[in-house]
């Protein structure tokens, strides 16, 4: 159970924690590590409070007292580009949003996918297996989840290349702090993303397809429909958060079996380990690493007082190495039983893309192990994304064989 209104953990030692240092950046999980053990209600020095331990991330996850009901969004001289999509509603409002989207994103509209999918990975490891080398990021891991997206909304093929960059930039705005010259780029990215979305809605609405979109205008619940902003944003949350996940969640995946080859022969001895062993990598190196929630009313954690209004960074990347839920947490262990990490969230924002997720990583990481007999990384210098919270490489070349 949570430390709530009673069991309290004292500080041994000052703990000083900053996502932004390049030495936690490279590696957090030590500095998550020390939170845990000395101070795992920590103010930091953006006054933001940081919760590093599971009980409480996964009880606070479902606590209707804290809420995520804010604007997200940058203004400019060219106007503004809120996102006033379901993550960062409350009920009422993202209830109804969220079972709107449901009724578009349904299992049997996933599972239609998956043919598509493992023809997109056969395509990129046949190419990889002519040149014996591949940047898994570059050449599979981004274009993947991106091609799926876009083709679920029904994009243009010749748009994709757009929507990717557009998409990379505007997923900068889901980090807690952003400087000034970000912050504009940021903008403009959502301005014409928010406009070329705009545009294909009104095509669809004037010619209906087989597409996401085409669903999307034409869901209903108790006779509402997501209203033009809202459909825009919701579009724009499917395509960012989306393929971002995915994305995240193969690169981390593959290094972490690259850096144990015993749990990556495991699998490949032994294929029904993929799917207990997805979970793990899940798990061990978190897309995700942390959300962010805001006290609605007055709250105790572990003797501290929150107030309304305070805001708390649940790190997700820290519980799920918590020893109180984790037996040997920092050791990667694919055959791991009932593994119930917090990477895709908790509560009524529970990650929608999930399966989607798990599809793709699934398909990409099985190819690569089942179609060759040797992976092995290319380089030691590898280099993490500047996101704060998405935790991704920038490329992971290999060598295949």
């Amino acid at each position: 159970m949570a430390a709530f209104e009673g069991e309290s953990v004292k500080p041994m030692a000052p703990t000083i924690y900053s996502p932004f240092d390049p030495e936690v950046h490279a590696d957090p999980y030590p500095h998550y590590r020390e939170l845990r053990e000395h101070d795992p209600v920590h103010r930091s020095e953006v006054d933001l409070w940081i919760l590093t331990r599971y009980d409480d991330i996964a009880t606070l996850l479902r606590d209707p007292r804290l809420g995520h009901e804010v604007t997200q969004g940058f203004a400019g001289e060219g106007g503004s580009a809120d996102w006033e999509s379901m993550l960062f509603r409350d009920p009422p409002a993202h209830t109804r949003l969220r079972s709107l989207v449901s009724k578009a994103f349904t299992p049997r509209v996933l599972e239609s996918l998956r043919t598509r999918i493992d023809n997109i990975v056969d395509d990129a490891l046949g190419v990889a297996r002519e040149n014996g080398t591949m940047d898994v990021i570059g050449d599979l891991a981004f274009p993947l989840p991106a091609t799926v997206i876009s083709e679920m909304l029904g994009l243009p093929v010749e748009d994709h290349q757009q929507c990717r960059r557009w998409a990379t930039s505007a997923t900068r705005s889901l980090d807690p702090l952003v400087d000034d010259r970000l912050m504009d780029e940021i903008f403009l990215s959502l301005i014409e993303f928010r406009q070329y979305l705009s545009e294909q809605v009104e095509r669809r609405r004037a010619q209906p397809g087989e597409d996401l979109i085409t669903a999307l205008i034409a869901a209903e619940e108790q006779g509402e429909r997501l209203s033009h902003e809202e459909l825009i944003s919701t579009l724009l949350l499917l395509f960012t958060a989306g393929h971002e996940t995915a994305t995240n969640l193969i690169g981390n995946g593959l290094l972490a079996l690259l850096r144990n080859p015993d749990q990556l022969r495991r699998l490949k001895e032994d294929p029904g380990l993929m799917r207990p062993g997805l979970e793990e990598l899940l798990r061990y190196d978190s897309p995700v690493q942390f959300v962010i929630r805001i006290a609605k009313e007055p709250i105790t954690v572990r003797e501290q007082n929150f107030v309304r209004g305070d805001s708390m960074l649940l790190v997700i990347g820290a519980g799920n190495r918590d020893p109180e839920q984790f037996a040997d947490p920092d050791s990667l262990d694919v055959g791991r039983k009932s593994i119930k990490h917090l990477s895709f969230g908790g509560g009524i924002h529970f990650c929608l893309g999930s399966v989607l997720a798990r599809m793709e990583a699934q398909a990409v990481l099985g190819g690569l192990i089942s179609q060759f007999d040797e992976l092995e990384l290319a380089t030691d210098d590898l280099r993490w994304r500047p996101h704060i919270n998405l935790r991704g490489l920038e490329s992971l070349p290999i060598r295949v064989g």
